[in-house]
């Protein structure tokens, strides 16, 4: 019987530990990543709200895998400190004046104000808050993310029927959700859910997620003619397809 080589043996040690989190030292400092084993010719790197995830194929050695991440060893740096920066910005971290918060893409400032009768405005550059507890942070912030939330069904029902209209179709029922992985879904049945954090977005990019579900209405994939239908509604959505990423740290707010 032939007895496996001393590389085989590593790569089937390194494949047992495909999907579990490894930690790498980088310029000094150490950095966690996620290690998938797939079905690809390269190691491939990818940051977002959850981390550093490395997909590698399953040849590929650990050491292999983190000289590669060596290399890079500065974009990563860079980028998972862009995404911190991003996760800080979304929702304030205390509910009170000053304080900042986005609502259609800008920057506020929260003014809260202590008032028998609760109440939310915005302007250019706050957004008020009265409230009769209005020292009590958690009851602020509940209220506030209940008003973002019916802001986004008063913003999103509109246009969702517009697009639907444009394709032909009667307005789809629309939810609205609160998914952490994702701006917006449509079933086979034709019922559109819409994450409430779209009031946070620009017009534009919110606009380009309703769109894009009111597209799966004619067609419920990702194939090419679906893309088609998202250009017909949404010329050049290709551009705020990619600035949407820029926003994904809402998702987690």
């Amino acid at each position: 019987m032939n007895r496996p080589s001393v590389a085989a043996k590593r790569a089937r040690l390194d494949r047992t530990e495909a999907g579990t989190t490894r930690r790498v030292a980088l310029a000094g400092g150490t950095v966690d990543y996620r290690l998938m084993r797939a079905r690809r010719r390269t190691i491939g790197m990818e940051i977002d709200l959850d981390g550093l995830t490395v997909r590698a194929p399953r040849w590929v050695t650990i050491a292999e895998v983190e000289g590669a991440l060596q290399e890079r060893g500065a974009w990563i740096l860079r980028t998972l400190e862009a995404w911190r920066s991003r996760r800080r910005d979304v929702l304030p971290r205390e509910w009170k004046t000053g304080a900042p918060i986005l609502y259609l893409g800008r920057q506020l400032s929260l003014v809260v104000y202590p008032s028998r009768t609760p109440l939310v405005t915005a302007d250019l550059f706050d957004l008020t808050i009265l409230h009769p507890q209005a020292e009590e942070q958690a009851q602020v912030a509940a209220f506030a993310t209940g008003w973002l939330r019916e802001e986004a069904m008063r913003l999103v029902v509109p246009r969702a029927a517009y697009f639907a209209g444009r394709l032909g179709r009667a307005a789809p029922i629309v939810k609205i959700s609160n998914a952490r992985s994702e701006w917006g879904s449509c079933n086979h049945r034709g019922v559109v859910r819409l994450n409430w954090r779209l009031a946070q977005l620009p017009p534009s990019l919110s606009d380009y997620v309703v769109a894009h579900e009111i597209a799966h209405l004619v067609e419920l994939n990702h194939s090419p003619r679906f893309w088609a239908v998202v250009e017909t509604l949404m010329p050049g959505h290709a551009a705020l397809r990619r600035a949407l990423d820029e926003w994904t740290a809402l998702l987690a707010a």
